[in-house]
């Protein structure tokens, strides 16, 4: 039996939705994967090692974490709404902190409050917009892979701006480049705190629905695994293609075609995404997700490099789609919060050892070809881990 909240009609869903994709848009897009742009001259002029540069994203995605820990508390008692408006606004203050002080600490803090804000954003605006999109079930995918294409917009658009901003100003001019972060981040913004936003009835419902970690042990083991994985990619992808001789445009190039590859996601996966068969939409995304992050191995020719880019970033951005698609298949709306933050838990926990652990591995290997090999093997794996995941059977 459906409940009434799915009944409730929302005139522009699709442009709702949109708004809604521009707080992952801010918090992971801008927040969590500019660093990566930005990495290798903060790592010059700092004199960072790779295990203290991967340590500013393990930082982040702790706070991602905590933020993920708390989110069904904080959407019960602020809303959804104000969990997504106040979670993006933390995320545009973490960008201007970090434009204003090269110390570790000041840094460890700006990281850790964007994590926490994109965490807030991302579980509330998930679930609102999976709440939009099944007002219209008929195009509920594809209105549901509209909000997960939104860090795509936030990467294409530092693709552009920072290479050219650090080629412009030249070595030691990281902390310009965050400055126009903050400045992309809040325009951004602008259009989350205006939109006439409201929760429905999932928000506030005072009967909540179990959910029970034990029948997704293994979905969520093979999440983990993506988190672990896809981070360390996205993380230190840029040393390597500046590493192999790539300029600023090569690095824009390379950055600006996974966010492309974004605007694409919602056309490509939509079918599968329609796949009600417990973990294998996730298996077949995440598998080609694997199949991207391991091109890379077999050379650094331009091709192999922008092949790999576009086929990382189709897959990426939808691996994050097809666990909510998995939720809204085999949970009740009033579930939707508590289920969507256990996913981003064990994807948190992932990417919170990820970036250190493929840092360290990198300063002992002194390759960073050995630690994306091993980024890519935890990625397949969590692809075949997803296949044995069956259909939740709630009594």
């Amino acid at each position: 039996m459906r409940s009434p909240e799915l009944h409730q009609t929302y005139a522009h869903p699709a442009r709702l939705i949109l708004i809604l994709s521009l707080a992952p848009t801010v918090g992971l897009g801008i927040g969590r994967f500019a660093y990566a742009l930005v990495l290798p001259d903060m790592r010059d002029t700092l004199l960072w090692s790779y295990s203290a540069a991967g340590f500013m994203n393990t930082v982040n995605a702790a706070g991602y974490l905590a933020g993920a820990l708390f989110a069904s508390r904080m959407i019960k008692q602020f809303g959804m709404v104000a969990s997504v408006r106040w979670g993006t606004l933390a995320c545009v203050l973490s960008l201007a902190l970090c434009a204003l002080s090269g110390n570790f600490y000041v840094l460890t803090f700006a990281r850790l409050l964007a994590g926490v804000g994109a965490a807030a954003g991302f579980v509330g605006g998930g679930t609102l917009a999976a709440t939009i999109a099944q007002s219209r079930p008929e195009r509920a995918n594809f209105l549901l892979s509209l909000f997960y294409a939104g860090p795509g917009v936030g990467i294409l658009a530092s693709g552009l701006v920072a290479p050219f901003v650090l080629q412009g100003f030249g070595p030691g001019s990281w902390w310009i480049v965050w400055w126009a972060m903050t400045l992309l981040g809040a325009v951004m913004t602008i259009p989350v705190l205006s939109a006439p936003l409201h929760d429905g009835v999932t928000a506030t419902a005072k009967t909540a629905a179990k959910f029970a970690v034990l029948p997704v042990v293994i979905y969520l083991a093979a999440y983990f695994l993506f988190g672990a994985g896809y981070i360390a990619y996205m993380t230190f992808m840029i040393a390597f293609v500046r590493d192999a001789g790539g300029g600023a445009a090569a690095q824009s190039a390379f950055w600006s075609l996974i966010g492309i590859s974004a605007f694409v996601t919602p056309w490509v996966w939509r079918r599968v995404l329609a796949l009600d068969r417990g973990g294998l939409a996730t298996t077949i995304i995440l598998g080609v997700n694997a199949v991207g992050a391991a091109l890379p191995i077999f050379g650094q020719s331009v091709w192999l490099l922008a092949t790999s880019a576009l086929v990382f970033g189709v897959a990426f951005f939808a691996v994050v789609g097809s666990t909510t698609a998995f939720v809204r298949f085999n949970y009740p709306p009033q579930a939707w919060p508590a289920a969507i933050a256990a996913m981003t838990i064990s994807f948190g926990i992932g990417q919170t050892l990820g970036p250190i652990v493929i840092g360290a591995i990198t300063d002992v290997a002194g390759s960073l070809s050995f630690a994306l090999n091993v980024s890519a093997a935890m990625l397949a794996l969590g692809a075949i881990l997803s296949a044995f995941q069956p259909k939740i059977k709630i009594a």
